[in-house]
């Protein structure tokens, strides 16, 4: 399992060119989408939504405002992470909540921890709570890539678009979410050049350092 789980990995690239046609059957998108709630997130807390595009018409609009990256109008799905507006005591009551329901955790367990992390965010400027979210959506990225590989389906992931045109085309700020990183999916196209491209790494020895 091992080396077939590196193959695959070694077989992914960030995709240049989508085939435009080819498009993702609802069981693997299903698959990225319980991937991405499955995601490991600091404290459980989950501070992300993933908003799934479809649309040819809405994707064509993203293009422009994508650094003009074509991926986003011919991959088969654009996925995009965003992050909640803010982190408030109710939000995480909520998550406590759900906590106590699902793993009937007694609340003498749960109300310790629940006071201590309403009171760690509430001390929080929001700039810090803004870079605790965007690195749990790098981790649900990182996932997702994972994922991707593993199914076989091409990705493109993108910091190059802007947030804020991106907030407003799909009406985020509507539903308390900012855009933080983007992800085309699909199937590569034949005439991709980067697909046969060899991957550029640093050597193992040098990234890696073992200590007994």
């Amino acid at each position: 399992m091992k080396s077939e789980l590196i193959e695959k990995l070694r077989w992914r690239y960030a995709t240049k060119k989508f085939d435009p046609s080819k498009k993702l059957s609802r069981e693997k998108l299903n698959v990225l989408i319980e991937a991405f709630n499955l995601t490991a997130t600091s404290y459980g807390l989950q501070p992300l939504k993933m908003v799934v595009l479809t649309n040819p018409g809405l994707k064509e609009k993203l293009v422009p405002i994508s650094m003009d990256q074509e991926q986003v109008r011919d991959a088969s799905h654009v996925l995009v992470i965003c992050m909640e507006t803010g982190i408030s005591s109710k939000y995480i009551n909520n998550h406590f909540k759900r906590v106590e329901s699902i793993r009937k955790t007694s609340r003498a367990i749960l109300d310790p921890f629940e006071d201590n992390l309403v009171e760690e965010f509430a001390e929080m400027k929001p700039k810090e709570i803004d870079l605790w979210m965007a690195k749990q959506a790098y981790l649900a990225m990182g996932n997702l890539l994972t994922v991707c590989a593993l199914e076989e389906i091409d990705a493109c992931p993108m910091e190059g678009f802007e947030p804020d045109k991106y907030d407003a085309l799909l009406e985020l700020h509507k539903i308390g979410l900012r855009s933080v990183l983007v992800l085309p999916v699909g199937y590569r196209a034949e005439d991709d050049f980067f697909s046969e491209l060899k991957k550029v790494r640093r050597g193992i020895e040098e990234v890696v350092i073992e200590m007994d």
